[in-house]
């Protein structure tokens, strides 16, 4: 693969490499032994003696039943009244050891928006083991955090339409791609949110709450999409599959193929876009921009990109292989190589563009295939998701045949 950009300067040089083989790892106290209990001396047994006879009717009532351990739904019913009553302290437990702090309050209180989480992480009112956190921190067993007082101005509702959850289920099988006891990974539609926001009320963590298990496990998002971006979107069914698959897409052992329909043909057909991303604007209509090194916020991003096919010099089919995971990542990449994606509302910036006649402006970006390894044998899963409607259509009209050989696989994976 040959480079087309570099982390400040965007030079382009060229550089190849090899793939790597796909890596995965497996994660008992010892106890300790009770202390003896120390004998009493003879004397002093004799001497408690008469004690232990004058007690024996009182012992003889039956003695009272230790407190039970409450059930999780229990748990979560408490958790639900302290959240309208004041600060609590949560302990982590050793199954959610690993977990990003927001995700990790997202389990524990369901019933709250996930922006009113954010929020109060972001303002330094939540403290793990007394510091303030990021949303980002991942908790260690044991921890302590300490929650603030929260008070919703519109409780969400804690009854369910019947029939909603029935449609939800329904519409997670029909996009299913593969599923089995620890995993699920779905075709997630163009315009779906992954998450809810301001004024998004339908996306797929709300569906999620449906397929709840008997031990109250939800379902939990390991990755994310943008909303637009269609295609393999992989859900962990437990903890223990949650943790372990995060560590793959943060150890980079976990592959993903991305197709991508851009304006004009890249001039290098095989390169790489190194930058560093930075979030410009406001949390509700911010876009990445590139960055320097040491800039506030600013996060190298690596992607590599081959050009499949052509149509004249006016469309370009692409296979991106991203190494690190920054929001807006390849939609920002391809605007930086001046290739934007075709339908980005955000990122498409060539003046004079017109949209060929038959191919629908919106946005051209499919999470196409993923690599990750099953998080209790270490095998790998490999699921491939088909084109969405609006690319199909577009593929059709240009002539692409989506069985081509794909070069991206050649790509380096770090």
């Amino acid at each position: 693969m040959r480079k087309s950009g570099s982390g400040q300067n965007g030079a382009r040089n060229g550089r190849s490499g090899t793939r790597q083989g796909f890596r995965s790892r497996d994660d008992k106290p010892a106890r300790k032994a009770a202390p003896a209990k120390a004998r009493a001396p003879k004397a002093v047994a004799k001497a408690q003696a008469p004690k232990i006879m004058r007690e024996k009717p009182a012992r003889s009532r039956p003695a009272p039943e230790a407190p039970r351990q409450p059930t999780r739904a229990q748990a979560r019913a408490e958790a639900q009244e302290v959240l309208a009553t004041g600060v609590q302290t949560l302990v982590v437990e050793p199954d959610e050891a690993d977990m990003r702090v927001d995700r990790f309050l997202v389990a524990r209180f369901p019933q709250l928006a996930f922006t009113h989480i954010q929020r109060i992480v972001r303002k330094g009112e939540l403290r793990v083991d007394g510091k303030r956190a990021q949303p980002s921190d991942r908790l260690a067993a044991g921890q302590k955090v300490r929650i603030p007082p929260l008070k919703l101005d519109q409780p969400r509702p804690v009854s369910r339409s019947a029939a909603k959850d029935q449609d939800d289920r329904d519409f997670l099988k029909s996009i299913t791609l593969y599923e089995d006891k620890d995993v699920l990974i779905i075709n997630k539609p163009m315009g779906l949110a992954v998450q809810g926001g301001s004024g998004t009320k339908r996306h797929v963590d709300g569906m999620l709450e449906t397929l709840t298990g008997e031990d109250g496990q939800k379902p939990r998002l390991v990755h994310r999409l943008d909303k637009d971006t269609a295609g393999c979107l992989v859900i962990a069914k437990t903890r223990f599959a949650a943790s372990t698959m995060a560590k793959s897409f943060r150890s980079r052992t976990t592959r993903k193929i991305y197709w991508a329909l851009v304006a004009g043909v890249p001039r290098v057909r095989q390169g790489r876009v190194s930058t560093y991303l930075a979030k410009d604007g406001e949390e509700g209509d911010a876009r990445m921009k590139v960055a320097r090194h040491g800039d506030e916020g600013a996060s190298h991003a690596l992607t590599y990109y081959a050009v499949v096919d052509t149509a004249a010099q006016k469309l370009a089919w692409l296979s991106l292989k991203p190494v690190t995971g920054r929001t807006h990542q390849l939609r920002a990449h391809t605007a930086h190589i001046g290739h934007p994606i075709v339908g980005d509302p955000k990122y498409f910036d060539i003046e004079n563009w017109e949209l060929p006649g038959g191919i629908q402006n919106k946005l051209h970006l499919l999470a196409r295939r993923i690599v990750i390894a099953h998080p209790r044998t270490g095998k790998p899963i490999d699921v491939t998701a088909p084109l969405p409607p609006h690319m199909q259509q577009s593929f059709n009209l240009l002539g692409f045949d989506t069985g081509r050989y794909d070069p991206i696989v050649e790509a380096p994976e770090d």
